[in-house]
């Protein structure tokens, strides 16, 4: 794992949150990304070499709405960036760990993701994020 690549916070409303992290950041976020697959709009702030990606449910039933129904806004995600998604995620599985989306999906950001179970994490849901190249 090269560096963390983000963290995700489950927000109920982009709109209020956008302006909240701008008022807190200072700047404004640098763009906004729906991920139909997963049921979710993002936004993005870039801050100093770190990003953050706020998340807000597109529906009911999409991981986000069901997070914040169950433990309310805040940090849902830390990702970490890696050379090669493929290798990792064998890695990880002989060490044990459980692979949510044994097949990386395409995520936001250009990016192909898999989050490994919490339950193996101590808590915390993990995203790799490999960069898609063209």
């Amino acid at each position: 794992m090269n560096k963390i690549e983000h963290i995700g916070i489950a927000v109920k409303s982009l709109e209020t949150s956008n302006k909240v992290f701008s008022k807190l950041f200072g700047k404004p976020h640098y763009k906004t990304e729906m991920v139909e697959s997963e049921g979710v709009n993002t936004s993005f702030f870039q801050v100093g070499s770190n990003k953050i990606e706020l998340l807000e449910a597109t529906n009911k039933d999409s991981p986000i709405a069901k997070f914040i129904a169950k433990k309310g806004e805040g940090i849902h995600h830390i990702a970490f960036d890696v050379d090669n998604i493929a290798i990792e995620i064998e890695r990880l599985k002989k060490e044990d760990f459980i692979v949510l989306n044994e097949a990386p999906k395409i995520g936001a950001d250009n990016k192909l993701v898999v989050f490994l179970h919490p339950k193996t994490t101590n808590g915390v849901l993990i995203e790799l994020c490999q960069e898609i190249k063209e």
